[in-house]
């Protein structure tokens, strides 16, 4: 656990100070590295220890493994969004903190409602792979949407659409993953298997979080540099709005391309078809065996 541990600091630090540094400063590539390092030797000594806290048996099966890097990718662009959207929210619009959590209850309906779509309707039908890959899809597009937003654009206008949009997709993502992620486990490794799944979501967010928050800050550094000589006509309260509107859409496109990426992912991993027990007969089987 150390080494995980180590790992997430170091790699959270080192996106982190690109912020306040710069991407080529040592305090930065020699952290993220150093986060590298320790995620491989982790790797590494689970697969050679007699009782490993992460057995790869339970990694290895492409199904488990999918859906954990999937919930590792959807946690990084859902924290994204959420932390983006509510500096918009509050300091663009002007909302309150209250007002702001109130405006994203469309999300929750809407991720409820397709969650409760995904793991009762479509997963007995379909299996995980189209869904998580055509939500991750869905919370891209949500991403790109989002990325219009100027620093002008109303509530109803620019954020309810994209918003219903993105819950649409995290709900198809999240709970097909957490059902995948736990399927077809022994036993005594259904904790392991469980706990892998809450710890990917959580990586995911802070790993993320720093990464996306650090290129809105240089994004609107960037922006304030090169349009210096506006503000003597804009004023500078207008361009610190345009400044802070387009780190936002930076910050949105990086989202939607964490998104694509895993769609692409979780396209090739998860297989094809329902989920069924290593024992299960296939259907085929059934009929001849019946015949």
């Amino acid at each position: 656990m150390l080494l995980v541990s180590g790992a997430v600091f170091c790699l959270v630090y080192g996106f982190s100070n690109a912020a306040a540094h710069s991407w080529d400063a040592p305090s930065t590539y020699g952290f993220i590295a150093a986060g590298v390092v320790l995620l491989a030797a982790f790797a590494a000594w689970q697969g050679r220890a007699a009782h490993p806290l992460l057995p790869p048996r339970v990694v290895l099966d492409r199904n488990r493994g999918g859906a954990y890097l999937s919930m590792l990718i959807v946690g990084g662009g859902l924290f994204g969004i959420f932390l983006f959207l509510s500096y918009y929210l509050q300091q663009t619009l002007g909302y309150s903190p209250l007002v702001t959590g109130v405006a994203f209850l469309p999300f929750s309906a809407g991720a409820a409602l397709a969650s409760n779509l995904a793991t009762i309707v479509l997963m007995p039908r379909v299996g995980p792979r189209p869904l998580v890959a055509g939500g991750m899809l869905a919370a891209a597009g949500g991403a790109v949407w989002l990325a219009q937003l100027g620093p002008h654009t109303g509530y109803g206008a620019g954020v309810v659409g994209p918003l219903i949009l993105a819950a649409a997709g995290m709900g198809m993502v999240i709970a097909p993953s957490i059902s995948t992620g736990t399927f077809g486990v022994a036993p005594q490794d259904a904790g392991v298997a469980s706990a892998t799944v809450t710890v990917g979501q959580q990586l995911g967010a802070s790993i993320g979080t720093s990464l996306l928050n650090t290129i809105f800050a240089g994004a609107v550094t960037s922006y304030l540099a090169a349009h210096l000589a506006s503000a003597r006509v804009i004023g500078s309260q207008a361009l610190n709005g345009l400044a802070q509107a387009h780190g936002y859409d930076t910050a949105f496109w990086w989202t939607a391309g964490i998104f694509a990426a895993g769609a692409v992912i979780s396209g090739a991993l998860l297989r094809n078809g329902p989920l069924r027990p290593a024992s299960a007969p296939s259907p085929a089987g059934v009929e001849r065996a019946t015949a």
